[in-house]
């Protein structure tokens, strides 16, 4: 084998030293190779999960490509939001204060008033009739103006009204009077004191109208229990108790069903006739109408049933048979026995109690979790409308990006750990 050539710079290597360096050259080759390879392989991985990361942040923070212009109007349509929000929750904050301030009030004097008549009828029982007097010349007033603006007021004619007024006429006009004495005391312990029943009457202080309507049914008969069992001397300020020692219980029943008749004949005149264009248009409501719109109730589901022909009929000489059945109590027990006078005021406070307990526990329970869950949804919106003011990504014209740009407050709207603010709010049918 012949010899290499020389170089041509003339210079002599061994032919060891050329190899050695040759396969020096090769292995430097294949580690560049592998880890150029590798290399490049981890960059592109990071870089997928870069993006990855990227995108899930746009998808958090809701980011948007905004510059100039665009961003300045974003923000403030944001600002605008905010502010429109506020104003909302500040107006509902201002109303629910008045609402509380009532209920505050209204409160105040139902509790006053049950504590003052408990008093009364202790250490003055002659002043209780007026008491009674009083007190209606306040709440009936304000239940005729609250039931006009709610188109209520053909409530006004139902029989509770009537025999308050013929109470107060026998009170303080014709208190020698023995039949109107005789029929004031049946309608009162009657019809009145079981409507706390069958219209299910409720003890709750802090709503007026409720207080109102057990005001109306309940005062009546205890005017006349203390007036005929309780008050001193009563027949020197009540001249009619002087003739009735005891009652005739036919007399009785005949005189306080003439006065129901003629409030029957009066009010199917002048209300179911007169004005049945009204009623049946649904622009005036009625007891007969609230009652066979009812459907849940044993009297709605029995008028249902009779044909609509003679459903007014019926319903009218329902209410008389029961007039004259809720009178058999006070005229055969209740007039000649303060024991069971007592027993049955009591009975029918304490239903009225048992009333107001439920809608304490049921009715004010389920409102209270309603407000709740709309004052929830209420911040929800707010912290909604305070995630979607878009901040601009990337650098602006000057070269700045935007988180350098943009305001510091900016920057913590959007944090996925921050807990919006917690505002602590005390939220505050026809009975009758």
């Amino acid at each position: 084998m012949s010899e290499p050539p020389s170089p041509p710079n003339g210079r002599f290597y061994k032919r060891e030293e050329m190899l050695d360096w040759a396969s020096a050259f090769t292995l430097l080759d294949t580690v560049e190779t592998y880890v150029d390879s590798h290399f490049d392989l981890l960059q592109r991985q990071l870089q997928k999960h870069s993006d990855r990361l990227r995108m899930r942040a746009e998808e958090r923070f809701k980011i948007k490509d905004l510059s100039g212009d665009a961003l300045d109007r974003e923000l403030k349509n944001f600002k605008l939001r905010i502010s429109t929000r506020m104003a909302k929750l500040q107006t509902a904050w201002q109303s629910a204060k008045v609402v509380r301030t009532k209920a505050k009030i209204s409160f105040f004097f139902g509790v006053m008033s049950l504590v003052f008549s408990a008093l009364i009828f202790n250490m003055a029982p002659q002043w209780v009739h007026v008491a009674y007097t009083l007190q209606s010349a306040y709440l009936l007033p304000l239940r005729a103006y609250s039931y006009k603006k709610r188109a209520w007021h053909y409530f006004l004619f139902d029989l509770c009204y009537y025999v308050n007024i013929l109470n107060f006429i026998y009170l303080w006009l014709l208190p020698s009077s023995p039949s109107l004495f005789v029929a004031c005391y049946c309608l009162s312990h009657g019809s009145l004191a079981s409507a706390v029943i069958t219209w299910r009457n409720s003890l709750v202080f802090h709503e007026q109208e409720k207080v109102t309507s057990l005001f109306i049914h309940i005062y009546p008969p205890f005017t006349f229990t203390v007036i005929r069992h309780f008050y001193p001397s009563a027949e020197l300020r009540f001249p009619a108790l002087q003739e009735l020692p005891h009652l005739n219980p036919m007399r009785a029943l005949l005189l306080s069903g003439a006065i129901y008749l003629s409030w029957q004949l009066l009010y199917w005149k002048f209300v179911m006739t007169d004005r049945r264009t009204k009623i049946e248009s649904g622009q005036r409501i009625t007891s007969f109408s609230f009652l066979l719109n009812d459907k849940r109730g044993a009297i709605g589901k029995a008028l249902s049933a009779i044909p609509p022909h003679y459903r007014e009929t019926t319903f009218m000489f329902g209410q008389l048979i029961y007039a004259i059945l809720t009178q058999v109590p006070a005229v055969y027990v209740l007039y000649d026995s303060p024991f069971w006078s007592g027993v049955f005021l009591l009975f029918i406070l304490s239903v009225s109690v048992w009333n107001g307990g439920g809608f304490y526990i049921e009715v004010f329970g389920r409102k209270f979790e309603r407000e709740l869950e709309a004052l929830r949804k209420e911040l929800a919106d707010s912290r909604s409308a305070l995630s979607t003011p878009a901040l601009s990504r990337g650098q602006s014209e000057d070269g700045t990006s935007s988180a350098e740009t943009s305001p510091p407050f900016m920057m913590t709207l959007h944090h996925p750990t921050e807990e919006p603010p917690v505002l602590d709010l005390d939220t505050s049918k026809k009975d009758d």
